[in-house]
């Protein structure tokens, strides 16, 4: 009897067979403690927040996302055209600089119309022609004694100021289609965070209303519907921060142009000056 008592009490603490025991529970806990979730929790996740999500906040939402999409393509597409016309430019500028001759500047400008300084040139070499043909003598080969001096007259510039006021009109419209859709990203940097704002609102409304319908407070009951209005948050904060870092980088990109074309410009007035003046 003895014995059978020594044996039933080392087989009820022996750590082995403790271990084998609760082997299947501890296992269990650790693989949820790992996961974070306990077996009774209700599914979580982004997926499931946006199934339960209410008709209002799916319309929000998807608002959001289209404003996302419109940014990028924004970006994506000022972003190849000023990478194009800054390559144009500056082999324009190339052209412009070894030419002896305005013409032979403007027949390579068919081939670089993306460049802004194109455009640019264009308008003060119409300005340019148009006085020079004013200021051309009349022709006295008809006479019987012509004044050689006078057919041989070399041409000049009524108004250099004239050509000025081209060049500013000219930048003015290539400046306009630089920034033409950019100003959409500053409205969607400062718009988006309100639009998601109304959403989280909307939603904590809702949520504090089946609370006060409920009556309970525990965290579970406040804590989901919570989640679910802080989407919307999110989803606004995501479509304006990629839309603020694009509208400053295309905004300082724009400048840089800018300022090459009024590079241009008093380079351009120089050469007029020299020549026809």
């Amino acid at each position: 009897m003895n014995q059978i008592a020594l044996s039933q009490r080392r087989t009820s603490y022996d750590p082995e067979g403790r271990l084998r025991t609760l082997g299947s529970p501890l296992a269990a806990l650790f693989l949820q403690g790992v996961a974070g979730v306990s077996p009774d929790s209700p599914s979580t996740g982004i997926v499931s927040l946006l199934s339960r999500a209410t008709a209002l906040s799916i319309v929000i939402l998807v608002a959001l996302a289209g404003l996302s999409v419109w940014s990028w393509g924004i970006f994506l597409y000022k972003w190849w055209t000023f990478r194009r016309a800054s390559h144009q430019s500056a082999q324009f500028l190339d052209v412009f600089r070894r030419s002896n001759k305005f013409s032979e500047v403007q027949a390579v400008c068919r081939s670089l119309n993306d460049s802004p300084l194109v455009g640019l040139f264009q308008t003060g070499y119409a300005e340019l022609t148009a006085q020079l043909r004013q200021a051309l003598p009349p022709e006295v080969g008809n006479g019987p004694n012509p004044n050689p001096r006078v057919a041989a007259a070399r041409p000049t510039l009524k108004s250099l100021p004239a050509v000025d006021r081209a060049l500013l009109r000219g930048s003015a419209i290539e400046l306009n289609k630089l920034e033409s859709h950019i100003a959409f990203l500053a409205t969607v940097a400062s718009m988006a965070p309100f639009v998601g704002l109304f959403g989280t609102v909307w939603g904590i409304m809702n949520a504090f209303e089946q609370i006060g319908v409920t009556g309970s407070t525990n965290l579970q009951a406040v804590g989901t519907p919570i989640a679910e209005a802080l989407i919307a948050t999110a989803a606004g904060l995501a479509a304006a921060i990629p839309a603020v870092l694009f509208y400053n980088y295309l905004t300082q990109r724009v400048k840089v142009f800018a300022t090459d074309m009024d590079d241009f410009s008093m380079e351009f007035l120089n050469i007029a000056e020299r020549n026809f003046t």
